[in-house]
């Protein structure tokens, strides 16, 4: 097991964003967490890599690096693909004098052909595609030898031929690091593509949890609605959290 959450409670304002959420992801494993906007879906993934304290509840994880992908990238305009790539390991204390530059560079190369995309190392994310900036993001979340990571809307802005691109590629990165994968989405393709298992979120509640196969039976109310895009139903659109 990499990652459990236990009776995840989160509060904001006087609500409940996040009420009493529990799930297990084992390694390998990818976990898709889905539901209209406000349901708390990236909110738990904020509280899984702490940049949000939970009120309530456990989150139990290996031993080991968890890593975010952000929705929009989120690279550092001013250092080229290389540098983005190496942050962690030339910043962060427990890497800092871990490894010579030259073993930095061989990482960040073994990285970036990972994804793709060999020999960009001196390309400044301004000379790059949506999509190619989310490759980098990849490149640079897995640069730590992760065992979990997180990925919040891993498409979003994306054209549909990149979406594919990018949910072949969280594919991949999950055979060749063995890690834990949690995928927040509202995209059909990236669920059925992507996932072994999925969740869906309402109210900060788990309305549903199976497989991408039965969520497409319809079978429960909320995934009807969903997977339909139907206004009718018991879902009812909320402001993003």
């Amino acid at each position: 097991m990499s990652i459990e959450v236990k009776h995840l409670v989160k509060t904001f304002d006087d609500r409940k964003v996040i009420d009493d959420v529990s799930f297990k992801v084992e390694d390998g494993e990818t976990l898709a967490i889905v539901g209209f906007s406000g349901s708390g879906k990236s909110t738990i993934l904020k509280l899984i890599c702490g940049l949000l304290t939970k009120d309530s509840g456990e989150i139990i994880t290996s031993d080991g690096d968890i890593a975010m992908v952000f929705q929009y990238s989120a690279l550092f305009d001013s250092l080229n693909v290389a540098d983005n790539i190496a942050f962690a390991l030339r910043e962060r204390k427990e890497l800092r004098n871990k490894y010579t530059e030259k073993e930095i560079r061989r990482i960040v190369s073994e990285k970036l052909e990972l994804v793709g995309l060999k020999g960009i190392e001196r390309k400044f994310p301004s000379e790059l595609s949506g999509g190619m900036q989310k490759r980098v993001s990849f490149a640079r979340a897995i640069v730590t030898e992760p065992n979990t990571i997180l990925y919040d809307e891993p498409t979003a802005g994306l054209d549909p031929i990149s979406s594919t691109l990018i949910e072949d590629y969280i594919v991949r990165l999950k055979e060749e690091t063995h890690a834990a994968s949690i995928v927040v989405t509202h995209q059909m393709s990236t669920i059925t593509r992507t996932a072994n298992r999925v969740i869906m979120l309402y109210n900060g509640k788990v309305v549903f949890e199976g497989t991408p196969e039965e969520m497409l039976k319809q079978d429960n109310e909320y995934t009807r609605q969903f997977v339909t895009a139907s206004l009718e139903g018991p879902m009812q659109m909320l402001a993003e959290n």
